[in-house]
């Protein structure tokens, strides 16, 4: 099972493969279950800075979970209860990884593909990238959480739009609404991402992570600072970062940011 997740290391980042490239990189309930622990080790990792996760090959992101396992693992309710809990789980530990975190989407980017994809912080997609969350499709319900997430990304009506028709969004149309931060042809999706992860692997990763949180607080509700927020704001002057970002403007050349 674990050859069905991999995971790569260039330097500061991590690269996380859904690795079932027959299979459209479906999701097995096996793999579900593998991808909290894997997300946690890489977020304490301290070498780590920028986590992406992809489908093997250029097919597909995630084409689904994997149906042939719904007759077994997800058979009724009380079965059905255990295997949303693992798919939940997976989802909360990728957006509770502290790094940033991109989806870099070949193709189909189906159902609990979509879900994953939706749980990074960004996406990333080929002009051949399609979209879609199919509950309506197979008599299902899609979970508050994930959700959440598509509306916090699209808005509420094109989220009603995605989950009641089970129709598929191409990748310009995802773009415009919101799915896609970023769309490249098939051939130059890897290097505009691995640039674009490598530019934020050079910030001040101080910065970098509380902003997510704060941008985290934000989507919960917060609307004002509180105790935190304004201690993660002022507790930055403090930092070697800060120093080191101030002399290097000052004397015209990049800085060298080192907390991790």
């Amino acid at each position: 099972m674990s050859d069905h997740i991999l995971v790569r290391h260039d330097g500061p980042i991590a690269t996380v493969v859904l690795n079932r490239e027959k299979a459209r990189n479906a999701i097995t309930l096996g793999m579900y279950q593998r991808l909290p622990e894997v997300f946690t080790e890489l977020d304490q990792d301290p070498g780590i800075k920028v986590l992406v996760l992809r489908g093997a090959g250029e097919r597909a992101f995630a084409s689904g979970a994997d149906i042939g396992e719904f007759e077994t693992v997800r058979a009724n309710a009380s079965d059905a209860k255990r295997y949303n809990e693992h798919v939940a789980a997976a989802e909360q530990a990728l957006e509770a990884v502290s790094k940033p975190t991109i989806a870099m989407v070949h193709g189909y980017c189906i159902g609990g593909g979509c879900g994953l994809a939706l749980a990074c912080d960004l996406r990333f997609a080929d002009s051949r990238a399609k979209f879609g969350i199919t509950p309506a499709k197979l008599g299902l319900v899609y979970s508050l959480e994930s959700t959440k997430r598509l509306v916090d990304a699209i808005g509420a009506a094109r989220a009603k739009w995605v989950l009641m028709s089970g129709q598929q969004v191409g990748a310009a149309q995802a773009e415009r609404w919101g799915l896609a931060e970023l769309l490249g042809e098939p051939e130059e999706l890897a290097e505009q991402t691995y640039e674009f992860a490598g530019l934020l692997a050079e910030r001040a990763q101080y910065s970098v992570r509380a902003t997510k949180q704060i941008v985290g607080r934000i989507l919960s509700g917060q609307t004002v600072d509180d105790e935190e927020t304004t201690w993660l704001r002022n507790s930055s002057f403090d930092t070697d970062d800060y120093a080191e970002g101030v002399r290097a403007f000052l004397e015209k050349r990049a800085p060298v940011f080192t907390w991790s």
